[in-house]
């Protein structure tokens, strides 16, 4: 049986095999970019910086390349990568399967470091461009689409240097756009410097039925014609419905520190009582609901859920649908005290 199509607006679609895949325009760009983006930090394997577990536990490389076409199968044409993201294996194995495609839109950012074992933000403007031509040369590209500063803070943007090497990069023909991956708890600040100023065209931020601090910003950056990359659109798994408080993860898995039983229950409490007996009345399952949620704000370009199986990619692209205003006003009412959950995840870095 076919999945239901309900068109969203402010969008086109194309058909693949048996779905549709709906494409948005990222802000003032001339980029046109699929709604639902593939998220490559997983593919990028286990990482550790010093004991901290900077990935998503063991990965298999052939299995990463398969979700990859699976995901050109289905329509997608954003994916979205880090230098940092197993230390650059998540943008050699994009660069490997899909760099030759001239229909695929590839981010990348830069910004993290690990000198001596610790974590170091870098947005000195000899770094980026060094770094840049590192990105380029794992991605086999002679240009980046979209280049991100990896959560610069107010400190780096008043600093100047960082902007003034995203510039030139683009000047040159080294990048297209670029932009700024905000802050998962406090997006307001960098996003307000930044369109205030009028630097850069985009920015990726977390914003999903748990975590909805973004929203003011996403109304700001849309009246500014900066295209918005929904990124965690499901909290490490939270929003999937699979999690119980005796979940474990391996020690490789940043989420065995992340996601306390605490978080869990609390997590499963909310969507159980109020959250997903909705969805289940509209047919959709948690992960389409969680999905459903965010692509129902007209302002997000794309949506990029962690993708490194061929399953994930047939999942996160099925059973979409525009939720209705009365239930957006549902999951958004004060009365659902989704920050409690947010300090808890906050705390736990």
């Amino acid at each position: 049986m076919q999945d239901t199509f309900y068109p969203i607006p402010n969008t086109f679609y194309l058909l693949h095999s048996t779905f549709y895949m709906n494409y948005r325009k990222f802000g003032k760009t001339d980029l046109q970019v699929s709604e639902i983006g593939f998220g490559a930090w997983a593919i990028g394997g286990a990482a550790r910086v010093g004991n901290m577990p900077i990935g998503w536990g063991n990965t298999s490389d052939e299995e990463s390349e398969r979700a990859l076409l699976a995901a050109i199968d289905a329509g997608i044409n954003f994916f979205d990568t880090a230098d940092f993201y197993g230390f650059g294996h998540s943008e050699e194995l994009i660069g490997r399967v899909i760099s030759h495609r001239k229909d695929v839109i590839i981010a990348t950012k830069v910004g993290h470091r690990n000198i001596n074992e610790k974590i170091v933000f870098d947005y000195s403007g000899d770094y980026i461009r060094s770094a840049c031509e590192q990105s380029l040369r794992r991605l086999k590209r002679n240009t980046i689409d979209y280049y991100q500063l990896h959560t610069a803070r107010l400190e780096h943007l008043h600093n100047g240097e960082c902007i003034t090497a995203m510039e030139d990069l683009k000047r040159s023909g080294k990048i297209r756009y670029w932009g700024l991956s905000l802050n998962t708890f406090h997006p307001q600040p960098e996003a307000e410097y930044l369109i205030d100023k009028k630097y850069g065209d985009g920015f990726q931020l977390v914003f999903n039925i748990i975590n909805q601090r973004a929203s003011e910003v996403l109304k700001l950056a849309s009246r500014a014609g900066f295209g918005i990359i929904a990124r965690m659109p499901l909290q490490f798994g939270l929003l999937t419905g699979k999690f119980k408080t005796d979940s474990r993860f391996d020690a490789g898995d940043h989420r065995s520190f992340r996601l306390t039983p605490e978080i869990i229950q609390t997590a499963n409490k909310k969507l159980n009582d109020k959250v997903w007996p909705i969805g289940h009345h509209l047919h959709l399952n948690e992960t389409s609901m969680a999905l459903s949620y965010i692509l129902s704000h007209p302002e997000i370009s794309t949506v990029i859920p962690g993708i490194r199986t061929q399953e994930q990619v047939k999942l996160n692209t099925t059973g979409l649908t525009q939720l209705d205003a009365d239930t957006l006003k549902t999951i958004e009412h004060p009365d659902m005290k989704w920050n409690q959950l947010v300090d808890l995840l906050e705390k736990q870095g």
